[in-house]
């Protein structure tokens, strides 16, 4: 069997590939782990200071692998509460990861799939990027991953997305500054590595405190969220130092 998630390095930046091509790369328990501990390794090496996260084929990552759902009843309530929080720390490990993470996603990026986009710092789309929770046309509910939709959207278009169900076009992401870029198809990981690659060239203490304070001040009310402020910018004068 193939690995689930492929390991690569250009320079300083880390592409990690979910490999479930013929399942649309869903993700299952296996992948899901994989994927968090490929994020933790890139964390821990020193030699890594980007990460590209992408799927192999013709989609990112269709949601979670519905096989798995049987197994996963009010009968067996340990493995339910285990799943929940391993899809838990995946979605929380992108924005608390010291490091920079691009997205690189053509074709499907739904339910889960959608969520793994978001919580990307950034992300690079080919036209063919289908974004969309699904979640309730199966009678089920976009559940963890509502959390970075709604802080990231606002509250009447992220009802409408996690209601309806309706997918995105990559424009439309885009329009919705959901997607940074849309680059042609077959460019896609290569613009996402450059990209990522001149993330990767930022002093990587100044980009860890960067990407620290956005994500601590996007959730303080506004006079802490300056505080924080004030504090990263006393820190910041002892940051050459550290390099």
């Amino acid at each position: 069997m193939p690995d689930v998630l492929l390991s690569e390095n250009r320079g300083a930046v880390r592409i990690l590939t979910m490999n479930r091509r013929d399942k649309l790369n869903a993700l299952n328990t296996e992948l899901t782990d994989a994927l968090l501990k490929g994020l933790e390794a890139a964390r821990d090496d020193d030699s890594v200071r980007a990460i590209v996260v992408t799927g192999a084929g013709r989609a990112f990552c269709a949601g979670a692998d519905t096989s798995e759902f049987k197994t996963l009843t009010d009968d067996n309530p340990e493995a339910v509460l285990a799943r929940a929080n391993l899809s838990m720390r995946l979605h929380m490990a992108f924005p608390l990861l010291g490091k920079p993470i691009v997205a690189a996603a053509r074709g499907h990026a739904v339910g889960g799939g959608a969520g793994l986009c978001l919580a990307s710092d950034l992300v690079v789309a080919s036209p063919t990027l289908k974004l969309g929770y699904p979640e309730t046309k199966h009678g089920i509910v976009g559940a963890i991953v509502m959390t970075g939709l709604t802080r990231q959207l606002g509250p009447k278009k992220a009802f409408e997305l996690v209601a309806l169900g309706e997918p995105l076009t990559a424009d439309a992401a885009h329009a919705l500054g959901l997607v940074n870029r849309v680059v042609a198809d077959e460019t896609l990981l290569d613009e996402a590595v450059s990209l990522a690659a001149k993330l990767a060239a930022i002093n990587p203490v100044a980009m860890r405190a960067t990407k620290d304070l956005f994500y601590t001040v996007l959730e303080l009310p506004y006079d802490q969220a300056m505080e924080a402020g004030r504090d990263a910018n006393i820190a910041m004068r002892g940051f050459r130092s550290r390099t």
